[in-house]
């Protein structure tokens, strides 16, 4: 019988747009309905912020040992910019583990993959360091929300002492201007209303409209969720 489900989701979008709200719904979902209403099955996540923040664990480490910081310096700035794609890269190492463990994993289970990229081409570059397997099997929600509000909703959810949170972390305005003022969707969006084109493989995608304020509110969410993946399914097909 054909899977009913996406075997990956990639969830993309701005800082604080709404993508850890939407995972964290499906979380808390009815594994039943869950599968009927948005094409996905249990899940595993991979998410970059959780490399980010021990990049910069492992750095204050280093520090604490007397020896130099490697990746970033005592602000969390990093020195090298290529290592937001290494960062992929792990990504996709993570991933093939999982199915090198489990050939048959996607029959049973989605991969939802999560990141934020700003500058003119950081969505399309980050994507490229992807696998070839991992881009033949993925989709993509992008939950749109233009940056005034990403830096409105990043200020909000900050709370102090959670900073490793993956709900509750919150960037200094200095480096969302610096790391994601521009973005390139309007691009991808320009190009092709409905694939992103990336070594020959064509992914398919669809926007979550999140303004008005969607992700606040379980209900919201469903309702947005349901519509923008049911259309997703559709393109996939």
């Amino acid at each position: 019988m054909a899977n009913n489900h996406f075997p990956i989701l990639i969830i993309t979008g701005r800082p604080a747009a709404g993508k850890s709200e939407v995972i964290d719904f499906l979380k808390k979902c009815d594994p039943i309905v869950r599968l009927e209403k948005f094409h996905i099955a249990n899940f595993e996540e991979l998410d970059d912020f959780t490399y980010v923040w021990e990049t910069f664990e492992l750095d204050d480490l280093m520090t604490q040992m007397g020896k130099p910081r490697v990746w970033s310096d005592e602000k969390y700035w990093f020195k090298d910019q290529y290592i937001w794609d290494l960062y992929m890269k792990r990504l996709a190492l993570d991933y093939q583990k999982k199915v090198m463990k489990d050939p048959e994993y996607h029959t049973k289970m989605t991969s939802l993959v999560e990141f934020a990229r700003g500058g003119e081409n950081g969505i399309v570059n980050a994507m490229s360091f992807l696998s070839d397997e991992m881009l033949s099997k993925a989709s993509l929600v992008y939950i749109k929300v233009p940056y005034e509000e990403s830096v409105r909703k990043n200020r909000r959810r900050a709370r102090p002492g959670q900073e490793d949170s993956i709900l509750y972390h919150s960037l200094p305005d200095e480096k969302m201007d610096f790391y994601y003022k521009i973005n390139d969707w309007e691009k991808i969006e320009a190009k092709n209303p409905t694939h992103i084109e990336i070594r020959g493989h064509k992914v398919p995608y669809v926007v979550f409209e999140n303004m008005p304020e969607k992700t606040h509110d379980p209900k919201l969410i469903e309702a947005e969720l349901e519509r923008a993946t049911a259309k997703l399914w559709n393109v996939k097909k």
